[in-house]
């Protein structure tokens, strides 16, 4: 019998800095799906060219990419014009939430909280940064996720030296104000005004350094699900996660990044629109908060692979 998902392609691996954790996550939902029942291959992106892709007969694909050429609208793009369905954010919302700084720019337009920024080209413009945004600075490259290159100046001595590491990954490098407080996240599933958030998950990391290594490998960091947070702030945090969400162009699935401030106030980080689906990911986490196991996940998010681009709305 021939599954309702068809012939179904996990795009995992890529050639992005992410490389190795978008591996794990292709193979945890390959894994999955294929236990459900689904005709599922994987396919490495960073090894296979587009023509192999169109080659595969894929009748839609799960995007278990992370990082530039996987989550940043290229590889959507690419889809579109091939015409298979995919999973998650379509071309213009990935793109602009896997740039942190054009994500700030439409997150502010809407009059949503994010932190005071300023977009470094060279170093001559960290002093500025420092004087206008204040220390501790985050340096961050703005194209760039799992917290590669991110470095925090706490002193103004500190300030060109955090400039350097971030800029070796980026041509461009966001200095960020720093909010100092508790790390929440919010995973989002759906579309337009059926998107929704799942619980909240409070990150609690040695020292408060939820880095690369603690976010995939490490067992020291703890995640609180739901979060301890007032059940009004908790609602008032998942909305306003929502509302990000939508005003990006998100759809399928995603997950907000956010910090609860010392006085109370949450200000939102980025948005995630491939997120991790490994065994230390928050999205599943968040999911198995309200009964949905790993495999129904993948497969609800598969269920709503669609192209994007010149879709007809229905009425």
């Amino acid at each position: 019998m021939t599954h309702a998902m068809g012939r179904v392609g996990v795009l995992y691996g890529g050639n992005s800095a992410e490389r190795e954790v978008s591996i794990m996550s292709g193979t945890g939902v390959h894994a999955a799906l294929v236990s459900q029942g689904v005709d599922a291959h994987l396919f490495d992106t960073g090894a296979c060219s587009l023509g192999e892709l169109a080659d595969a007969k894929f009748d839609r694909v799960f995007i278990a990419l992370h990082g530039r050429f996987g989550e940043d609208g290229t590889i959507q793009g690419a889809l579109e014009l091939l015409g298979i369905p995919y999973t998650g954010s379509g071309p213009m919302a990935s793109s602009l939430a896997m740039d942190k700084i054009m994500t700030k720019r439409v997150w502010l337009e809407a009059g949503l909280p994010t932190p005071g920024y300023a977009a470094l080209l060279d170093e001559r413009g960290v002093w500025a940064a420092v004087d206008r945004l204040g220390l501790p600075l985050m340096m961050k490259p703005p194209h760039e996720g799992s917290t590669l290159g991110i470095v925090k100046a706490t002193h103004k001595e500190d300030a060109p030296g955090a400039y350097r590491h971030a800029a070796q990954y980026d041509d461009v490098v966001l200095a960020e104000q720093f909010i100092s407080g508790r790390e929440l996240t919010v995973a989002i599933l759906g579309g337009g005004e059926s998107a929704r958030a799942l619980p909240i998950i409070e990150i609690v990391a040695p020292d408060g350094n939820y880095d690369y290594e603690h976010k995939y490998f490490s067992d020291d960091t703890r995640y609180l699900c739901p979060a301890p947070v007032d059940s009004a702030l908790a609602a008032q945090i998942a909305q306003m996660s929502v509302q990000a969400y939508r005003t990006l162009g998100c759809e399928g699935w995603g997950r907000a990044d956010v910090m609860l401030d010392t006085a109370g106030k949450a200000w939102l980080i980025e948005m995630n629109t491939s997120p991790g689906m490994t065994g230390h990911s928050l999205v599943p986490m968040a999911a198995k908060a309200v009964g949905l196991d790993y495999p129904s996940l993948c497969m609800h998010i598969l269920s709503e692979a669609c192209c994007k681009v010149g879709r007809l709305k229905q009425e």
